[in-house]
């Protein structure tokens, strides 16, 4: 529960940035080992497509995020510079991320679905890692309970979480859930073999994860829906695609490759 780990000069080294750097490249690794483990001997763009995913998520994520603070910049503009600097949205990560990459592929003619698959896991595993830099520096925190609660954790020098208040550690909560994720995730990629359904299935059980939790969050500022916050809102759509992606495209693909072996 400490965001400034430690300093070498005039450099501070951050638990958020840390946790989100070592998520990264935990992911580029975990890419680039099961691309090499499938065969897919290209490493350049597989290389260079993740890294397009990167850019693109974190410039995802810093967009919804002040979408979500859009009325407050209305309110007072002049927080605009300390809204570039403050947060986060995941989901803004994800559709950056995997928009970044469906441009790239198609410009270099590369299988999408097939990619999207293998990096499916790593997303999350990415993510696990990413939310110990959001307890560390105390933001994305959770509701308030009760002291006698055997998980509460209390911030007592956070610049996001109210400090001296027994709170739910949903980030790490969320960091367990990911990394679950993951491991089911790895565990489905040798059980399904129709392109999209690995992908499918992050989708799906990300934004059903993600719905539950959102009702054990603390911070207010998200942005509301309704009676949805944002991410919950943004959730319903996400699974239904990614239910889309399991059920209904590989029926779509069955069909297209009866009609190429017809046509053969």
């Amino acid at each position: 529960m400490k965001n400034e780990l430690f300093s070498i000069g005039p450099f501070t080294f951050y638990g958020y940035g840390l946790m989100m750097a070592l998520g990264i490249i935990s992911a580029y690794w975990m890419v680039d080992y099961r691309a090499r483990k499938k065969g897919i001997s290209d490493s350049d763009h597989v290389f260079y497509m993740a890294l397009t995913g990167v850019v693109c998520g974190l410039l995802g994520a810093k967009i919804l995020y002040l979408f979500t603070r859009l009325q407050d910049l209305i309110e007072d503009p002049s927080i605009f510079m300390d809204c570039l600097k403050d947060g986060f949205v995941v989901y803004g990560s994800i559709i950056g991320g995997v928009l970044g990459a469906y441009i790239y592929c198609r410009n270099k003619k590369m299988p999408f679905l097939k990619l999207f698959d293998l990096t499916a896991p790593a997303f999350a595993l990415a993510q696990g890692i990413g939310r110990i830099g959001c307890f560390l520096a105390g933001c994305c925190y959770g509701m308030e309970v009760s002291n006698s609660c055997p998980i509460a954790v209390t911030f007592t020098n956070s610049a996001y979480a109210p400090n001296n208040v027994p709170l739910l550690p949903t980030q790490l909560i969320s960091s367990l859930l990911n990394l679950l994720h993951f491991a089911v995730l790895m565990i489905l990629s040798k059980k399904l073999k129709k392109d999209g359904q690995i992908a499918g299935c992050f989708l799906t059980f990300y934004s059903i994860g993600r719905f539950v939790l959102e009702y054990f969050r603390g911070d207010l500022i998200r942005g509301n829906v309704g009676s949805f916050t944002t991410s919950q809102f943004i959730s319903l759509f996400i699974c239904l695609f990614g239910l889309f992606m399991i059920f209904v495209l590989p029926r779509f693909q069955k069909e297209v490759e009866t009609e190429e072996e017809n046509q053969n």
